[in-house]
Parts: structure tokens; C-alpha cells; sequence
């Protein structure tokens, strides 16, 4: 179940598209960012929390909720979203990028991926029929087809440590492409009610690139991601590949940009026609003290902060920075929280610190995605890039 609705574009200034996405458990405005459930759980934040700051879909990781709680588990909530109690629609990866990360702990073969458990040690296998499996008992409305992430740099015996060749790339694109058509064969076969995408690989490789969206197209995924970015590569590199597959995926369906990223990349995804991101960042970053804000990035653990009666943003309406209230610390006042005292938390390790934080950076990134929305549905979406890159210049 999947529908998508090309609402407008801002052709011909870029290729931002303002769009509208029906899954089974409801509906989603496009372009949008997905907080990063990987246990089950967006880490220090609450799903009424997340409801409150307007977030429209989550994800949730196949390989880590595999592992524990287990399918045995979910299965007996009827998915996920009793188990986490979280009513509105949700993606899950496959599990490919969390099996890329083990290096040398696993074995790809053309049937699938051997490794042992990183919870107990147990042998397991992991191939692209048993991913479908796990996101059918996950029952997310978005579900993604089991692909190797092609590395940047090689973990291949002979080339360790050296830059990926195109060959080395070539044959994890082309391994990709035939795990997508076993995906889509069994997703069918389990008669999943959901929607399946397909994955660009092909690394920082324009033509494998090319070759990879070419194939998936033939299989006729409701839904293309694009993988293999953000895995270490310079971030120039990324933009490369980000302006030359962006623009190419097809009109038609929702393109998404998987783990990216920094503001500035979601600001330039949209600009390459990118509609759905995710990334850790905006909970990994608070968690470690550093807070985004409209003005530029803060790091609370700075001694200037000890005293500082401000909010992180004056401008933000999350709970951290207004409160209840709603209103932003320029319309009379501050209702919510001081640097200073978040400052404090950070210092003594309480862990509402991380919360507070957390609950700012998530609100900052899903009010951007609205922010983008707004500007698209005015028609006035490249002057808000401008003032977004202005704004993030001038400092905190």
C-alpha cells in the first residue's frame, strides 16, 4: 500500500518536489525527516514527544530488533507499532548497512551474509528472503530490500585500506540488483501488504550508478532510495554522487536519501529532488552536547554557556526552548529552558540533559522539513534556501 502524489516542483530554479505519501498507517507530507528508532525506541524521547513536534514517520532497525527483542516478541504485538505504540506510519531498514558494519566478523556469498551474533555469538544468516520475512513480522509500512552497502574505502583482502576500485564496486551493485529481484519475489510471495524499495548502490561510480537505478526500475519498486552515501567518503564526493543520481530518479515515485544528514545536506538533497531522510545525527549529536540550531551548531559543554540565560534558539518553539508555551523566546521572554542549565545537566550527567537535547534536535530538523514545505508550497522555496544558509552562518 503506497500512494504518491507530486503536489508541485520548483523546476526550473532546482528539483525540489513538494509531495504527499499514503501508507497503511497514514499519510505523510513530503519532503520529510525520519527519526531513528534502532531498538524500537528513538533514544530519550518519548512517542508522545514525537507526536507533539510533528514527526510523520519512524524508523525502526531490522537487524538490532531481529537480535532482541526478537520476532517471537513483536510477532505477538502484531508488529511494531502496538509494540511500540507508535500509530503512525513506519520504515524499517533491511539490515544490509548494520551487516556492512561488522567488517570482518562476516561473510557475503551470492545466497546471502553468515555472521555471529554481536548479543551472543550465534551463528546466523541473513539473506534477502529472511530480511523480507523480519519486515513482515515488523509490519512497517515501508519496508527496504536487502542490499550490500558498496564501502568507500575497501575491506576486500587485497585492497584493504585503499579507496573501493569499480570493479570491487561493480560487483556489489550488480549482487544488490539480484538480491532486489529475490526481495520483491518474496515480499510477493509472503503477501505483504506494505510497500517495498528498491536501493541505488554502485558507490562514488556515476555510470554504476546509472546501471543500478536502471535495473531497479525494471523491477518496478513502488518506492528508490538511494544508499552507499555518507559511509566515509568527502563530503564533495557525496554531493557528486547526490547531483548526478538525484535528479534522475523517477518523477513518479517517493526518492529517498538514506542515512544524511548534517542540515545542510537535508537543504541539499531536497535541492537534488530528494523527498524522505533519516539519520542518528540530531539524537546522536545531542547526546554528545552538540545542538543544532537556525543560527548555526552549539556545543552546550562550552564553558560560555555556564551562565547564559538564553535558549538554544531563539527562535525554536520545542519544549526544550519555549516550554508549554509554544512561543519563541523572542515574543516575550524565556519560558523554557537556559543554556545555563542545560549546560548544568550536561556537566553532572543527568541524564534529562540528553532529553532536553535530543527533544530540541529532532524538533529542529522536523520543523526545517516544514519550513521546506511552506517555502515550496508558496513558491518561494529558493529564497528560503538563501535565508537558511545565511541564518546558519551567522553564528550562535
Amino acid at each position: 500500500m503506497l500512494k504518491f502524489e507530486l503536489l508541485s516542483t520548483d523546476a526550473p530554479s532546482s528539483h525540489a518536489r513538494r509531495g504527499r505519501l499514503t501508507l497503511n498507517h497514514g499519510v505523510v507530507e513530503t519532503p520529510v525527516f525520519m527519526p531513528v528508532g534502532t531498538y524500537g525506541t528513538v533514544k530519550g524521547v518519548t512517542p508522545q514527544s514525537l507526536e507533539d513536534m510533528g514527526a510523520q514517520i519512524i524508523l525502526g532497525n531490522t537487524f538490532h530488533l531481529w537480535m532482541r527483542p526478537g520476532l517471537d516478541v513483536v510477532k505477538q504485538f502484531g508488529g511494531l507499532h502496538k509494540f511500540e505504540l507508535w500509530q503512525k506510519p513506519m520504515l524499517t531498514d533491511s539490515g544490509g548497512f548494520q551487516v556492512w558494519s561488522l567488517g570482518e566478523m562476516r561473510k557475503i556469498s551470492e545466497e546471502g551474509v553468515k555472521f555471529s551474533s554481536p548479543v551472543n555469538g550465534d551463528k546466523l544468516f541473513l539473506t534477502p528472503e529472511v530480511s523480507m520475512q523480519i519486515q513482515t513480522i515488523l509490519n512497517s509500512d515501508i519496508a527496504m530490500q536487502f542490499d550490500e552497502c558498496t564501502p568507500y574505502i575497501s575491506v576486500e583482502p587485497k585492497t584493504k585500506g585503499q579507496l573501493t576500485t569499480e570493479d570491487e564496486a561493480r560487483s556489489s551493485m550488480e549482487l544488490s540488483l539480484r538480491w532486489a529481484k529475490r526481495c520483491k519475489t518474496e515480499f510477493a510471495r509472503l503477501e505483504n501488504p506494505n510497500a517495498l524499495f528498491g536501493i541505488v548502490q554502485g558507490g562514488m561510480h556515476t555510470a554504476l550508478r546509472d546501471e543500478s537505478l536502471a535495473g531497479l526500475e525494471e523491477l518496478d519498486f513502488p518506492g528508490i532510495a538511494v544508499g552507499g552515501l555518507s559511509v566515509g567518503e568527502p563530503k564533495d564526493e557525496m554531493m557528486r554522487v547526490l547531483k548526478h543520481i538525484g535528479p534522475k530518479l523517477p518523477n513518479h515515485k517517493p526518492h529517498y536519501l538514506m542515512g544524511v544528514g548534517t542540515p545542510e545536506d537535508l537543504i541539499a538533497g531536497v535541492e537534488n529532488g530528494i523527498d524522505m531522510f533519516d539519520c542518528v545525527m540530531p539524537t546522536r549529536n545531542a547526546r554528545n552536547g552538540t545542538l543544532f540550531t537556525r543560527f548555526g551548531d552549539l556545543k552546550i559543554r562550552n564553558a560560555r554557556h555556564k551562565s547564559d540565560e538564553k535558549p538554544l534558539d531563539e527562535t525554536c518553539t520545542c519544549y526544550a526552548c519555549a516550554g508549554t508555551s509554544g512561543k519563541p523566546y523572542v515574543q516575550g521572554g524565556r519560558t523554557g529552558f537556559s543554556r545555563a542549565y542545560l549546560h548544568h545537566l550536561d556537566r553532572c550527567g543527568e541524564m534529562l540533559g540528553p532529553m532536553l537535547a535530543s527533544i530540541h534536535n529532532l524538533h529542529y530538523y522536523l520543523n526545517l522539513m516544514r519550513e521546506v514545505r511552506a517555502a515550496l508550497d508558496a513558491g518561494q522555496f529558493s529564497v528560503f534556501v538563501q535565508q537558511f544558509h545565511a541564518d546558519r552562518a551567522r553564528g550562535v
